[in-house]
């Protein structure tokens, strides 16, 4: 196939003998180029093919070809599909946090029904007790969107675009999505299974640290230096486990585990086997979650 000549101005190339730089994001360094053009790309434009990278003008132009194959269409890093908005989910996600955030804001009444907790009497306790542990399983999903405090979700949802969005290009849509809420399913779940029964959780802390687990492994697996991504990593532990601070660690930790471990058989799966291998860790992720669920609320009733 005969190379496409990078456009004028554009090659990329930073001051004369200095590292590459990607031919959209200037401040960016890079050792990749596209494979038909040979322009740098960063990790937030390279877009998989059949062999190696393409930047998103060439695979433009090779979907309106008409003559590439299903098997033959470029493909993320991980086997998903291209698509136009890279951020899509990433903006959709935190848009759902956002307007629970409102919602709960105007309604403070909801906050009960939506939070985390094993087992406890609510304010009218001829009510019962209520919680996951009473078959509410579903505060498992909805705290994950939770947020009280306007620090807590802006530093959540700054964490989710800054770590979401290149992601999301490198797995693609579905991968990603089942990313961020199994990461933030087992952090959940483990926080029911060590937190006590009556202390309350709520936050997108558990998925975020997953996509952070996700982004040291893609980091690794694209020979990136990994000291920023480690760094980052210390720090929010160091204020994961402050002995003065409110903040349920084991969401964070839980989050974190499955999202390194998903996305290592996302990343790394082989071509050959690469739907069950990635699809199969996913289910291997949710089954414990579920284990961890039933094992907790059998031990709480």
């Amino acid at each position: 196939m005969e190379k496409q000549q990078p456009p004028e101005g554009q090659d990329g190339s930073a001051a004369a003998g200095g590292p590459p730089t990607c031919y959209r994001h200037p401040d960016r360094e890079t050792g990749i180029r596209c494979t038909r053009c040979e322009r740098p790309i960063c990790p937030d434009c390279m877009i998989g093919a059949s062999v190696g990278f393409q930047c998103p003008e060439c695979v433009r132009q090779g979907s309106g070809t008409g003559h590439h194959t299903a098997a033959a269409r470029p493909r993320t890093l991980a086997g998903g599909g291209v698509a136009a908005d890279p951020r899509l989910i990433t903006k959709i996600l935190i848009a759902l946090n956002l307007i629970v955030f409102v919602v709960v804001w105007a309604r403070p009444e909801f906050l009960d029904d939506l939070l985390l907790f094993g087992r406890a009497t609510t304010d009218d306790p001829s009510a019962g007790y209520e919680g996951v542990a009473e078959g509410q399983w579903y505060r498992l999903v909805t705290s994950m969107f939770l947020h009280v405090e306007v620090w807590h979700i802006a530093f959540n949802m700054l964490g989710l675009w800054w770590l979401g969005g290149p992601l999301e290009a490198a797995l693609g849509r579905v991968r990603y999505l089942a990313l961020y809420l199994l990461s933030g399913l087992a952090g959940g779940a483990l926080t029911y299974l060590i937190a006590g029964p009556a202390q309350g959780s709520l936050g997108a802390s558990g998925a975020v640290f997953g996509l952070l687990g996700a982004t040291a492994v893609l980091m690794r697996r694209m020979n990136y230096d990994l000291r920023p991504v480690v760094a980052l990593l210390v720090v929010n532990l160091i204020f994961t486990f402050n002995p003065w601070g409110r903040i349920a660690w084991q969401a964070h930790v839980g989050g974190l585990v499955a999202g390194a471990l998903i996305a290592i058989a996302m990343i790394h799966a082989p071509r050959e086997r690469r739907n069950l291998v990635q699809y199969g860790a996913c289910a291997l992720v949710l089954l414990v979650v579920v284990i961890v669920v039933l094992a907790r609320t059998a031990a709480l009733t």
